[in-house]
């Protein structure tokens, strides 16, 4: 029997894989932990990442790549971005021939500055299509109203993946421009660090909403640079998920932010933590990126100094406060 492969139990894999078993698909997860995908076949319950929720028996858990990927027609990678290249170079022998492949992460690459479909692709040698936009695993796991983009080069595609995942609580959109809203979903994790950065310092609400608006600003120049459309910004994957992370405690990002405001070094935030902030890795790429494009892109460039270089975050603040002064519309 046909069935979907959800790739990494994360808090949003785990979420993917209870949404699609609750219409009543057959739905295969893996979990990298071996003691953790054992844990869970006997409690039904993913106790790291999603704690609250029972697992429906129609998912199948395992720790062992082929077996998840045994007869899937659909395969949904929710890896973290710098480990898609690992896990899917073992996978990819296991994928079959007509199955659909569709990107659930967010972030760049280090070192290959590629988006995680590019990474799909290339290991695959077939298209794979993307899911993005303002989504946090908790709201969409109690089954709260939420709307998200999934963008593929093929309409037919597009359809197929758009009926599989919607539901009466969450409502799929389609769109064409796969750079564009997988960018979004990348880009909007570093603003996100900032603005946790500027919370965390007490700076009020004036900052916070300027570096939303400027921090948009910045994506938007990268994708259009890139090939994007311009509009996908103003869209689920590009606005609409940039504020909801930079808004949000549930934001792994955000609160990243306000950790390293309190005077803790990146190394120390990350040694408490499970999850993975995907925009501490994402804000090496995007400079490097900014830098491979003539992009200026100064509230990236100050995150990442502060998390590699330690740079005071007020010190950042005083210096994105004191450039030069510019015309909105046209930097």
């Amino acid at each position: 029997m046909d069935s979907n492969a959800v790739i990494g139990a994360g808090s949003w894999g785990t979420t993917l894989a209870v949404l699609l078993a609750g219409k009543s698909l057959d739905v295969s997860l893996w979990v990298h932990e071996e003691d953790l995908a054992g844990a869970m076949k006997t409690t039904r319950v993913n106790s790291v990442y999603l704690p609250d929720t029972r697992l429906p028996e129609n998912i199948r858990i395992s720790s062992d790549l082929k077996e998840v990927l045994d007869g899937a027609s659909c395969v949904i990678s929710v890896v973290p971005t710098q480990h898609i290249r690992g896990i899917f170079s073992r996978a990819v022998r296991a994928i079959g021939d007509d199955a659909c492949l569709l990107s659930a992460s967010k972030g760049i690459e280090n070192g290959t500055l590629k988006r995680p479909s590019q990474i799909l692709e290339e290991l695959t040698g077939r298209r794979a299509a993307v899911l993005s936009g303002p989504s946090f695993a908790k709201e969409v796991i109690q089954r709260k109203p939420t709307a998200v983009t999934l963008a593929a080069r093929q309409e037919a595609e597009a359809r197929r993946l758009q009926e599989l995942l919607n539901t009466g609580f969450f409502r799929v959109y389609t769109h064409e421009d796969i750079t564009g809203v997988e960018l979004g979903g990348a880009l909007k994790n570093v603003v996100a660090i900032a603005s946790g950065i500027s919370d965390g310092l007490e700076l009020g609400g004036n900052a916070r909403a300027a570096l939303i608006t400027r921090g948009l600003a910045e994506m938007r120049r990268l994708g259009t640079a890139m090939g994007a459309m311009e509009q996908t910004f103003s869209g689920l994957s590009g606005i609409g998920d940039l504020v909801l992370t930079c808004t949000a405690d549930l934001s792994r990002n955000y609160t990243f932010g306000k950790e390293l405001a309190r005077g803790l070094t990146a190394r120390q935030i990350m040694a408490t933590r499970r999850t993975v902030a995907e925009g501490v890795q994402t804000s090496k790429s995007v400079v490097e990126l900014a830098a491979r494009h003539g992009v200026e892109m100064p509230i990236a460039e100050q995150v990442y100094k502060v998390i590699f270089e330690g740079k005071s975050p007020m010190k950042a603040v005083q210096e994105l406060m004191g450039r030069s002064l510019k015309n909105e519309f046209t930097c």
